[in-house]
């Protein structure tokens, strides 16, 4: 699931060590997103806007706002539309707030990886509405993320669909796929996608990203590369997507089309760090610059309390910086709340650069009991062995 991000505040773009100003009221501007008058995007905010603005006790309308803003934030990688979406529901705080709101809230916090309090406000959706389609999926993408993979498979088998639906199939592939079975996983999605003719796009670009990682874990290139096209193809801005194609691109060794992939995604961090990796590859004279933005951004989170990026920054100390003992610590750090491939992956590359293969042990158990399937990383697993 789109679990990379988090929100991010005035000083997002400030230098690291400025002290942050406090606006004079609420309704003081501190930046305007782009995005220009004649945008469907913003006309479709505005008209979004002007609706909850108009009947400020409808929380159908607020939630409609608020998961409009989300969608952006997942989008283009900008947090900030975050804290625009958790705005639109300050009037419902409670715990008995409407269902929408609830379902909303809980999206926003798992954004900014308050995974319990995601977690219990999904739960709170199911008890009032047990078909209730999103916080069930939702809810196995968080326990994807704490590799609670039975916990995960639980709510892929409750989903409210036939157990051949693509929906369904998707999901049990999810965790087929980190647990031992990607060959499997693979062939049953991609069946499953061939034979379903009626796909909603954000859905078709879901399950092509994930084949395409399927088909890069098991080696085969071609069809990973057809897979991350096919989603490209569809026109829809999607930073999960394009941070995960840019990883595919970077390890076969093609940086100059991960860098023209990335150009115009420098205020994604997950995309600006992926850029900088490119652009270093190539000797471009925009890595530093991009480094240093990274750093500063890295800082500036830092002094506002939010490390939500950290397994980002390991990977920034890494390869980046050279760095691999802070890159290390950090992706520890990040690994007590957050265990997908990816941080397993910096924290067994930065152990196995700091020569510290004791501080890897909770990954290589995990590698282990998980069975997950990647060259990679097995490789870097026997390094540290």
């Amino acid at each position: 699931m789109r679990l990379l991000g988090a929100v991010l505040l005035c000083a997002w773009y400030g230098v690291a060590l400025a002290a942050p100003r406090v606006p004079a009221s609420d309704s003081e501007a501190l930046e305007h997103l782009p995005g220009r008058r004649d945008d469907p995007v913003q006309a479709e905010l505005r008209s979004l806007r002007a609706a909850s603005n108009a009947a400020p006790e409808d929380s159908a309308a607020a939630a409609r706002l608020a998961r409009r803003y989300f969608d952006l934030a997942n989008a283009e990688g900008d947090p900030r539309y975050v804290g625009y979406a958790e705005a639109a529901l300050r009037r419902w705080p409670s715990n008995d707030a409407p269902v929408e709101v609830l379902y909303m809230r809980g999206l926003l916090r798992q954004y900014r990886h308050d995974f319990d309090t995601a977690l219990v406000d999904f739960e709170r959706v199911l008890s009032r509405e047990p078909d209730h389609f999103g916080a069930r999926s939702w809810r196995a993408g968080l326990y994807m993320v704490r590799a609670d993979y039975a916990s995960a498979a639980r709510e892929c088998g409750a989903l409210p669909v036939e157990k051949d639906d693509l929906y369904a199939v998707a999901c049990r592939a999810y965790v087929d796929a980190t647990t031992g079975k990607t060959a499997a996983a693979y062939r049953g999605l991609s069946e499953t996608l061939a034979a379903d003719r009626d796909v909603e796009p954000g859905e078709r670009l879901w399950v092509l990203t994930r084949l395409g990682e399927m088909a890069w874990r098991l080696g085969d290139a071609a069809a990973a590369d057809r897979h991350f096209r096919d989603a490209l193809a569809l026109g829809r801005d999607d930073n999960f997507l394009l941070a995960a194609y840019a990883d595919f691109l970077l390890e076969q060794g093609r940086a100059k089309e991960a860098a023209r992939l990335l150009k115009d995604w420098t205020r994604s961090d997950t995309l600006l760090l992926r850029l900088a990796m490119a652009e270093k590859q190539l000797g471009s004279p925009d890595a530093q610059p991009h480094i240093q933005a990274l750093g500063e951004r890295f800082a500036a989170a830092s002094l506002r309390g939010e490390r939500l990026h950290m397994g980002e920054e390991a990977r920034y100390l890494l390869d980046l910086k050279g760095d691999p003992v802070a890159a290390l610590a950090v992706g520890l750090e990040n690994w007590k709340e957050q265990r997908e491939p990816r941080d397993a992956l910096v924290v067994l590359e930065a152990a196995a650069a700091a020569r510290d293969a004791k501080a890897a042990a909770p990954v290589l158990k995990w590698l282990e009991q998980s069975r997950f399937e990647s060259e990679r990383m097995r490789r870097a697993a026997a390094s540290l062995r």
